[in-house]
This record gives C-alpha cells, sequence and structure tokens, in this order.
C-alpha cells in the first residue's frame, strides 16, 4: 500500500551514523512538540486496534506487548512486538507498537526506521505522523516535523497538540508569523489552555519581544500556577530584558515543578548560565556540569576510555588529554585558559589536546609544546559522540578532560581572566598577505562586519539585530566595510548596495566558514570588527584582534560584567530589549564616528 503524497518524507535518509556538526547544548526554550506515543490513550487505541487482527497468535503477541509498554517494560514490549512481526511483517500495527518501544528505550534510528514502514503501512495514519514528527522534532529536524505535524492536523484538525506541535515546528524553522497564525484562532476557541499561551510566548521571544512574552507565560501561569516550563520560559524572557534576579527566582520553581528528568536537567543546566549572568561564576561552572547530564539528548557522550581530572585533582608533571567542547566558538572561547593549564602541568608536564579539525593549524602555532589532533564527533541514533581517535596510544596519557571543565580551576572570577592580549596566534605571514590585499578595498578604516551566526534557529535568531537596522553603521563616512560573515550572504551584501550605497567588500580566495586558520589571519588584519558572537567573532577576539560587541542586556558569557573578560580589548555594546535594537545600532554609529572622525 503506498502512502499519501503528504507523507512521502523519506526518514530512513536520516543518517543513523554520520559526522556531527558539534552544537552547544541548548539552553533555550520549554515548548517543543507535545504529547506521548506511549500515554495511556495511545496504548488503549493500539490495543483496540490489535482486536482487526485477523490471526489470533499474532494478536495476542501485540496485546502481551501493549501490556508490557502499559507497565512500563518497553524492552519486553519490544521482544513481543518483533516476535509479532516475525510472524507477520506486513502487519502496520506491529511497525507501529514496535516504533514506540523503540523510541522508549532510546533507539530512537531504530524507532524512525518503524513508525516509517507503519506510516506505509497503515491506511489511517495520523497517529503514526504525529509520532514520526514528535520524534524528528526532539532530534532536531523541525522541517521534517512540521510536515509530519501538517499531515497529521490534516486528519485531526482542531487537535490542540497536533496544532501546538506544529507551531513549535515553525518557530524553530523562523517562521514565527505562521506559527502564530496557526495558534492564534486556537487560543480564540480555547483561551483556557495554558499549553497554547506558552508556546505563543516562546514565538514572542522568538521574534525577539520579550515583553510580550512575558506576559503570555503569565496568563500561562494564571491558567496553571504548577507548569514548570512556563516558569523556565519565562525566565528566559526576563534574560532577554536584563531581569537576571527574577529570572534565577523562576528558574528555581521551573526546577521545583519539573515533569521529567530530561526538563529537569535542562532547567538545571540553564540554572547554570543564569549565575554565570549574574557574576556569580565559581559557583556557577560548579553546575555548569550539568550539561553533562545524561537526561539531555542533546548532551554530547565522550568516547575516551581513561581517568578523567576533576576540579581539585593535582595536575602539575602529568600527561592530560583536553577535549574540545560544544560548539566551534566555544571552543576557542574556552583555549582562553590554556596558557594556564601548561604552567601548571609544569616542565614535566605534557598536554594533548584534540579540537575541531579546521581548529588544527591554529592551535598548532599557539601552543607548539602541545600535542593537537581533530576530535570527531559522530550523531548515531539520535544520540552525539565524540571522541579523539588520532590518539593511538592512550598508555601515555594519565588523564583527559572536556575542556569546560578546566574553567572552575582556572576561571572562577572576573578577576582571574588575565589582560593578555591574546591566547591564539594568527599566521604572521597570512596577516601581512591580507593587509597587502585590504589595499585592494575601498580606502579608508578597515571594519570587519558579522551580523549572524550560521545557526539560527527560533531561539538564537532574537539575539542579531536585523540587517536593515544596521544603517547608523553603514552611514559613517569614510570607512570601508570588509565581509566577514560565513554563509550566504549575497541577500545582505545586495541590500547594502540597494538601500545603503555601500560596497562590503568581500576578501578574494577564501572561504570564511572553512579556512579558519586564515580567517583568523584576516581578522587580524583589520583596523576593527563589528558584529555578534559567532565563530569568527571568537577567532578574531582570541588572537587579539579589536573588536566591538554586540550583545544582549544579559549574555551569559560577559560573565555580570559590562565588559567581555574572555577577550580584553572588546568594547560591548549592550541591548536592553531584543525587540528594539535601533538605540543601540545608533550608539554603535556614535561611536564609529567618534572613532574614525570624516
Amino acid at each position: 500500500m503506498s502512502r499519501s503524497r503528504d507523507a512521502q518524507i523519506s526518514t530512513s535518509a536520516l543518517a543513523m551514523a554520520q559526522e556531527a556538526v558539534a552544537q552547544a547544548v541548548n539552553l533555550g526554550f520549554k515548548a517543543a512538540a507535545v504529547g506521548d506515543a506511549a500515554s495511556v490513550d495511545a496504548l488503549a487505541r493500539l490495543n483496540r486496534e490489535t482486536t482487526e487482527v485477523h490471526n489470533e497468535k499474532t494478536a495476542k503477541l501485540l496485546a502481551q506487548s501493549i501490556h508490557a509498554m502499559q507497565n512500563r517494560d518497553f524492552p519486553k514490549g519490544e521482544k513481543l512486538a518483533l516476535k509479532a512481526l516475525e510472524r507477520d511483517d506486513r502487519l502496520g500495527v506491529a511497525w507501529h507498537v514496535l516504533g514506540i518501544a523503540r523510541e522508549k528505550t532510546g533507539d530512537f534510528a531504530g524507532s524512525m526506521r518503524c513508525y516509517e514502514a507503519a506510516l506505509t503501512l497503515l491506511p489511517r495514519h495520523g497517529a503514526v505522523a504525529g509520532d514520526l514528527g514528535r520524534l524528528a522534532f526532539r532530534m532536531d529536524m523541525p522541517e521534517i516535523a512540521a510536515k509530519f505535524f501538517i499531515h497529521y492536523l490534516r486528519e485531526r484538525p482542531d487537535d490542540l497538540e497536533g496544532i501546538n506541535n506544529l507551531a513549535c515546528a515553525l518557530r524553530e524553522l523562523n517562521r514565527c508569523d505562521e506559527a502564530i497564525d496557526v495558534l492564534r484562532p486556537a487560543i480564540q476557541a480555547n483561551p483556557e489552555q495554558p499549553l497554547l499561551w506558552n508556546t505563543l510566548g516562546t514565538v514572542m521571544c522568538s521574534l525577539g519581544d520579550g515583553q510580550t512574552g512575558v506576559t503570555f507565560f503569565d496568563e500561562t501561569l494564571r491558567l496553571a500556577p504548577q507548569f514548570g516550563k512556563a516558569y523556565h520560559n519565562r525566565a528566559y524572557a526576563k534574560i532577554d530584558l536584563g531581569d537576571v534576579e527574577g529570572a534565577l527566582a523562576d528558574c528555581d520553581s521551573a526546577i521545583a515543578l519539573a515533569e521529567s528528568a530530561e526538563d529537569l536537567a535542562t532547567m538545571q543546566f540553564g540554572r547554570a548560565t543564569i549565575l554565570l549572568a549574574l557574576g556569580r561564576v565559581e559557583e556557577g561552572w560548579k553546575v555548569y556540569e550539568g550539561r553533562f547530564s545524561k537526561d539531555l539528548v542533546e548532551a554530547p557522550r565522550f568516547t575516551i576510555e581513561g581517568a578523567r581530572w576533576e576540579p581539585g585533582m593535582d595536575m602539575a608533571g602529568k600527561s592530560l588529554m583536553i577535549c574540545a567542547e560544544q560548539g566551534l566558538g566555544d571552543e576557542v572561547m574556552f583555549a582562553n585558559m590554556l596558557p594556564d593549564v601548561i604552567e601548571a602541568l609544569g616542565p614535566a608536564g605534557k598536554l594533548s589536546i584534540a579540537v575541531e579539525r579546521r581548529l588544527v593549524p591554529l592551535f598548532q602555532r599557539s601552543f607548539p609544546q602541545a600535542s593537537v589532533t581533530a576530535h570527531r564527533t559522530v550523531s548515531y541514533e539520535g544520540r552525539v559522540y565524540r571522541g579523539a581517535p588520532e590518539i593511538e596510544d592512550w598508555s601515555a596519557i594519565d588523564l583527559w578532560t572536556p575542556m569546560g571543565t578546566l574553567l572552575e580551576t582556572f576561571r572562577p572570577s572576573v578577576a582571574s581572566f588575565p589582560d593578555r592580549p591574546n591566547f591564539l596566534t594568527a599566521d604572521p605571514a597570512r596577516v601581512e598577505h591580507w593587509r597587502r590585499e585590504l589595499e585592494n578595498a575601498p580606502k579608508g578604516p578597515k571594519v570587519g562586519l558579522l551580523w549572524k551566526s550560521l545557526k539560527l534557529n527560533g531561539e538564537r535568531a532574537r539575539q542579531f539585530s536585523p540587517f536593515m537596522l544596521w544603517r547608523p553603521v553603514f552611514e559613517t563616512p569614510g570607512l570601508s566595510f570588509v565581509n566577514l560573515q560565513y554563509g550566504d550572504c549575497a541577500e545582505e551584501i545586495a541590500l547594502a548596495r540597494e538601500e545603503f550605497g555601500v560596497d562590503i567588500w568581500q576578501p578574494p580566495g577564501i572561504d570564511l566558514k572553512q579556512d579558519l586558520d586564515d580567517v583568523a589571519a584576516l581578522c587580524c588584519a583589520m583596523d576593527l570588527m563589528v558584529g555578534f558572537s559567532n565563530a569568527t567573532t571568537n577567532l578574531g577576539g582570541a588572537c587579539g584582534a579589536p573588536i566591538w560587541m554586540l550583545t544582549g542586556a544579559s549574555s551569559w558569557t560577559r560573565l555580570g560584567a559590562q565588559t567581555y573578560p574572555w577577550y580584553p580589548q572588546t568594547r560591548c555594546f549592550i541591548t536592553p530589549d531584543y525587540k528594539d535594537w535601533d538605540p543601540t545600532m545608533q550608539e554603535v554609529g556614535e561611536a564609529l564616528k567618534a572613532r574614525y572622525p570624516a
């Protein structure tokens, strides 16, 4: 039996074992796809469907499988469902039952394959589409999730969970206006539903309107005072508005009301970043270890054998291996303390560092006394695993640690950050090369621009000023603007030419995403870098390039300061409200005129 056109989405194309792009653990809003494939109602419905199975023995096996899952024995449910499929591998309901069992045991890839088989075989497959959509959303595949949720809603157009789930997927795709259009009629018809108000609040925050988001979270909590996720979300809206103390209070309320281990782990990790934003640095780093909680789906699992270094352990004279972590920008930023680690190891100690492959040449030049190799990150069955496969002789290594674990020891306060000009070293020959190349750019001080991050989901997009608001920067006379932004920038560059009469110069012969060692040199050839925190900003800052950074009211990486401790040469321009970047961009424009008078 063929599927309908709406359901023709290849879940088998979702790689079961593939190279993964490392990202920081998600700290954002808790308004995700809701519903449970193994809920009481869902399993009861499946149990009813087994009565339509003609073979009595097969029907009995399926009923036993569902009974096991009703008792939360999902491994037993999986075994019994497999036995049923051995008798009839064309039985759609059996594939659906097996998919639920595997999802609950954490075999997300196997679950996907089972759901896809059920989708193919069942004449009515709305429920399967809903389960597939939730699983795809959980695996950070919102585009696929949205398609399945749309399919689900065609069969059940008034289902509030389905409406909520589609709105969440659209939000993650930055299609916030569409998400509002999905939610508005549902809220008008069901104003007493806290779930919908909560999701609408997250959509408003994704649009940068934290104040309206707080209003909707307030309404959520009026309707459901025990709704922990709404406290969590209101905490993040308050951070956007600069109310960090209020955010901490809401975060503590959220933790007390967490409904699942995954929610609790997310909220506890979020609390770490709030403490850091308050300047309670040592306390924040202690609980920052929560980023590795087994209950966080996106938390990396390290495939590294050997003894793990912990804060308080002596490292003098030891052979220490450090594995970089989180996203690429974090790998660079956390390297701030590597000179101190080398000093602590002493002349008898040895350091090995595993970093993202594109960073290897830069780290080798910066730390010639260390052995630098590439780590490898792999996604398998919905989990992320990181190892250091190029290290062949682990017997020579005494201890290993994720890089961020060192922060508690080496950066316990803002005062512990050294006022050193740089901790990474760009290639001097390439710096000179780019200074010569920049002579071909328009005359004037060379100002490198960065206006976005490559990964802009609904959570992250709010942190970046709309491009049209860069007018005060572009209207500064006598400057030569240089594109340092990786990714597809053609639209913005054309817009700058058409709207502002500015030609943003494109550096020739460089891939701004891949050639990171050369990007570091290009940054150091600039008179100034202006932009948001992304991988390139971090590279420039680590190598000592002058930076004007655009940042939110309570960005945790400032550690409660008005400066940027990681890169002391950085000047911060802080926006009090993500909804209105215009005053901040005006301030940058005035500062440029003062620094480079015509």
